[in-house]
C-alpha cells in the first residue's frame, strides 16, 4: 500500500523537498492511513505534510470527539493541523456536504500555499460512486469513476481496497474514527455501501476489480469521444461559441453539457443534463444572456455569442486616481495614459483595450469600476445617457458589467474599456493621449 502511494506521488511529480502536501483528514480508516503513509515518506524525501479536518457539525459531541483525535494523532506524528466547523443551520444533504467541504479544500489550498491536497478514496468509493452515478442517470463520462487528479487535489489510493486499508491500520496500531452516521443508511452512499456492495459481492468476490475495468474501459471511449470535440472547433477561452454549439445533433448537445458538469465537478443526472440543455436551447438567441444555477455558487450562462460557467466573483470597489501620466495597477490590471502627438491618419484604430483621445484639460480623473448615477455621452452622441443603458445597447452580459473598468471624471465615464469612449474625448484633429489597458500576462 505504502508502495503504490509513494509510486503515485513520483508519478505526479509531488515528491520534492519544496513541496507542500494536504490531506484532507477525518480521521477515518482510510485517511489515517493515508497520512500516516505521508508522514512515512515525507522522512525519505522531506515534503512538508499539513492535516486539514472540517467538522460538519452533523453529529454533536461526537464529531468534537473526532476532531480532537484527528488534532492528537497529527500532533503525535509532528504534523501541522487545521480545523473548521461548518455552521449547523447547513443543509444536512450529502450534495450540500460535498460542495461545502471542496469549499474548503481549496481554501486550504490558499492557506497554506500547498502544491497538492490529497484525498483518500479507494477502489471501494470508485465502487460506490459507480453505482450512484447508475441510479441516478449517467452516461460513458460517468463510468470513469473517480478522477485520480482534479486541478489541485490528488486521489492517491483508487488502487487500493478496503482491505488493504483495514490490514495497514491493524498493522501499525492505529486508532481511526469510526462515523457513526456511515451506518446511516438514509444516505444514498451508505445504502449502496452497506446494503447494495455486498450482494455484489454474491456474485463475484472481486467485483470492484471488474468494476475498476470498467472505469478504465470508460476512460479509453471518453478519450476517444473528446478527439472528436477538439476538432469542432467549439472553444474559444474555455467558452462555448453558440453558434457552433447550435449546429451539432441533440445527442452531441447532450454530450457537451455532460462535460460542462464534469469539467466543474459538479454533481450531474441525466434530469439535470436535459433541463439544463433546455435552458440553453430557450435562450440561446438572448442578447445580454440568461443565467440557470448549478450549484450554490456557479452558473450556466447562455447568449447568442457563447455558452460558458460563471461563478460569484466580488466586485472590486477600488477607486485609482489618476493625476498624470504612467501606469497604474488595478487589481490585475495596468491601465496607463500616456503622451501622444500623431494625426488621425497616423495611427491605427482604436482596439479593444486601447484609445487614441483628445483630452483638453489637465489629468484629474479616477478608475473604477460602475456605481449608480453614472452617465457616459457616447461617441457620435451630442447627449449623454445613463451608463446602464450603454451597457444594455452593447449586449454586456449581467456577470460582466461590474467586472469592466471604467476610466471617469466624477459620475462622468470618459472610457469603458474593452468598449468605447466618450464623445467628449474623440480625436477630431490631433491625439495627445493614449489610453491601454492590459492583464498582467496580457490580455
Amino acid at each position: 500500500m505504502k508502495k503504490k502511494i509513494e509510486q503515485f506521488l513520483i508519478r505526479y511529480n509531488l515528491t520534492n523537498e519544496d513541496k507542500t502536501l494536504i490531506v484532507g483528514f477525518s480521521g477515518g480508516y482510510d485517511s489515517m492511513s493515508l497520512l500516516h503513509i505521508l508522514y512515512e515518506l515525507s522522512k525519505i524525501y522531506g515534503f512538508n505534510v499539513v492535516a486539514v479536518h472540517l467538522n460538519h457539525n452533523w453529529r454533536g459531541e461526537e464529531a468534537v470527539k473526532e476532531m480532537e483525535n484527528c488534532k492528537n494523532f497529527a500532533k503525535n506524528l509532528g504534523i501541522d493541523f487545521y480545523t473548521e466547523t461548518l455552521d449547523k443551520n447547513e443543509k444536512h444533504t450529502e450534495t450540500r456536504a460535498r460542495e461545502l467541504r471542496y469549499e474548503f479544500f481549496n481554501k486550504c489550498i490558499k492557506i497554506f500555499n500547498a502544491d497538492a491536497l490529497l484525498t483518500a478514496h479507494t477502489k471501494s468509493d470508485t465502487s460506490e460512486t459507480l453505482i450512484y452515478r447508475l441510479i441516478k442517470g449517467t452516461g460513458i463520462k460517468g463510468l470513469q469513476g473517480i478522477s485520480p487528479k482534479l486541478d489541485k487535489i490528488y486521489r492517491p489510493m483508487l488502487d487500493i481496497s478496503r482491505y488493504e486499508v483495514e490490514k495497514y491500520c491493524k498493522d501499525y496500531n492505529l486508532n481511526p474514527n469510526d462515523d457513526s452516521s456511515n451506518k446511516n443508511n438514509k444516505y444514498s452512499r451508505n445504502y449502496i455501501r452497506n446494503e447494495i456492495l455486498p450482494l455484489f459481492k454474491r456474485i463475484n468476490p472481486n467485483y470492484e476489480d471488474a468494476i475498476n475495468s470498467l472505469s478504465l474501459l470508460a476512460y479509453d471511449e471518453e478519450r476517444i469521444v473528446k478527439e472528436y470535440i477538439n476538432s469542432l472547433n467549439l472553444y474559444n477561452d474555455d467558452k462555448i461559441m453558440t453558434d457552433v454549439f447550435k449546429s451539432l445533433s441533440d445527442v452531441m448537445q447532450k454530450r457537451i453539457i455532460y462535460e460542462i458538469f464534469v469539467n466543474y465537478d459538479i454533481e450531474y443526472s441525466q434530469e439535470k443534463v436535459v433541463n439544463a440543455l433546455e435552458f440553453i436551447k430557450n435562450n440561446i438567441s438572448s442578447g445580454s444572456g440568461k443565467k440557470y444555477s448549478l450549484t450554490t455558487n456557479k452558473w450556466l450562462f447562455v447568449n447568442k455569442k457563447q455558452i460558458s460557467v460563471i461563478e460569484e466573483i466580488k466586485k472590486n470597489n477600488d477607486i485609482i486616481k489618476i493625476n498624470n501620466t504612467g501606469e497604474y495597477i488595478f487589481g490585475d490590471y495596468i491601465f496607463s495614459i500616456e503622451k501622444c502627438d500623431k494625426q488621425p491618419n497616423k495611427f491605427p484604430l482604436d482596439s479593444e483595450y486601447m484609445a487614441y483621445v483628445d483630452i483638453n484639460e489637465n489629468i484629474n480623473f479616477e478608475l473604477r469600476t460602475r456605481r449608480e448615477g453614472d452617465r457616459i455621452t457616447p461617441l457620435g452622441s451630442m447627449g449623454s445617457m445613463k451608463l446602464k443603458k450603454y451597457l444594455i445597447s452593447k449586449n454586456i452580459p449581467q456577470h460582466e458589467k461590474d467586472k469592466i473598468i471604467l476610466l471617469c471624471k466624477g459620475s462622468e465615464i470618459l472610457w469603458v474599456s474593452g468598449y468605447g469612449v466618450s464623445d467628449k474625448i474623440k480625436v477630431v484633429n490631433k491625439c495627445n493621449y493614449v489610453l491601454s489597458l492590459k492583464k498582467t500576462g496580457g490580455i
